[in-house]
């Protein structure tokens, strides 16, 4: 452990030499590069900088004990610090974890509905306005790039992008098929039904990551259709993309601009064929992937939010909350903190 923290600090030291370099600093892209790396090692450097200085004053304690006029003071003392150093050790361990590359990425989230026709479109709205909450919540941005709204209410398909600090590192267990158990309001009879949404959450691809070989793509200009405020059928804006070796399609129609909706289709074409790579990978990986929470099979029924019992429970880590009306206002961060904490666990104990 000590020396994977020695080698972070001289990395981390190193990054900060050369950020002062004056032909550094004169290049923007490896500035941006440097930054990014030290900002990657910043929480294992910064604690392990506290760590040294507890083994030091546990040093000083100890020799304090020899003291008898110091001695009392000093056991207890020593006590602290090492309560204070088993803290720091169990946080220093879940830090030197492997990380997933894409935690610190930008998403992009699909939300369908799915089983349950019109009442799987409006519980898919009432999972989009869940998730704008959290977003709000912790000050990341949301632009909405598709929807298909549902004559019923809430959307057969809703995509949108979030940015912020680290979102793909929350919001990547949220992946699967949401279950809702309540009475609709189409039903007469009073029955709870049950029906479902799925929820595609995928890091935003930066062109190091995937790089769009643009003469593979046929791009189309058509009219936009459906709602969106006055003059959005007078020009043909819409834009859809085809991405001829996978077949991929992308549609955006949410701006006015033909420019800005190729601009949207682009980015997310390129996430799609990055998300497309990642499962590729995943699944070379075999059996591994089945005891990662936050890469698990698409299909998979990951959530019941059953609405009489007020209650939502996560499937994957048997994890229940009795706040169901909390969680749809937006207070989902229980649950995507109890995943962490279990998906931590679980790399711990080298599962």
């Amino acid at each position: 452990m000590i020396e994977r923290l020695d080698a972070i600090e001289k990395r981390y030291n190193e990054l900060s030499e050369e950020m002062v370099k004056p032909e550094v600093i004169s290049d923007i892209k490896k500035t941006l590069e440097l930054t990014k790396e030290q900002s990657s090692l910043k929480d294992a450097y910064e604690i392990y900088q506290t760590y040294k200085t507890v083994l030091s004053d546990i040093s000083t304690a100890k020799e304090m004990v020899k003291d008898p006029e110091m001695s009392e003071f000093a056991k207890e003392e020593l006590n602290k610090l090492e309560e204070q150093k088993s803290k720091l050790e169990n946080e220093i361990e879940i830090l030197l974890l492997p990380k997933d590359p894409n935690d610190n990425k930008n998403v992009i989230v699909e939300i369908r509905g799915a089983a349950g026709g019109d009442e799987g479109n409006i519980f898919a709205g009432d999972l989009f306005d869940m998730y704008k909450k959290y977003c709000e919540n912790n000050g990341w941005k949301i632009e909405v790039l598709e929807e298909e709204k549902s004559e019923a209410g809430g959307y057969s398909l809703i995509s949108f992008s979030v940015k912020g600090d680290n979102v793909y590192s929350k919001l990547k267990y949220e992946s699967g098929a949401h279950r809702v158990q309540r009475v609709p309001v189409t039903e007469t009879q009073g029955r709870v039904h049950t029906s479902t949404a799925t929820v595609l959450v995928m890091p935003e691809a930066e062109e190091v990551d995937f790089e769009l070989d643009m003469n593979e793509v046929r791009i189309d200009i058509t009219r936009s259709s459906g709602c969106g405020g006055q003059g959005v059928n007078t020009t043909d804006s819409a834009v859809r993309l085809t991405h001829i070796p996978t077949g991929i399609v992308v549609y955006s129609q949410t701006e006015r601009s033909q420019i800005k909706n190729k601009e949207k289709a682009i980015k997310i074409l390129q996430t799609r064929l990055y998300d497309l790579k990642m499962q590729e990978r995943e699944k070379e990986l075999g059996e591994e992937r089945k005891s990662k929470i936050g890469t698990g099979d698409r299909s998979e029924k990951i959530r019941t939010y059953n609405y009489p019992q007020n209650r939502v429970t996560d499937h994957r880590i048997g994890f229940t909350l009795n706040t169901l009306d909390r969680v749809m206002n937006g207070e989902i961060g229980k649950v995507i903190d109890a995943l962490i904490i279990e998906d931590q666990n679980r790399k711990l104990r080298g599962e």
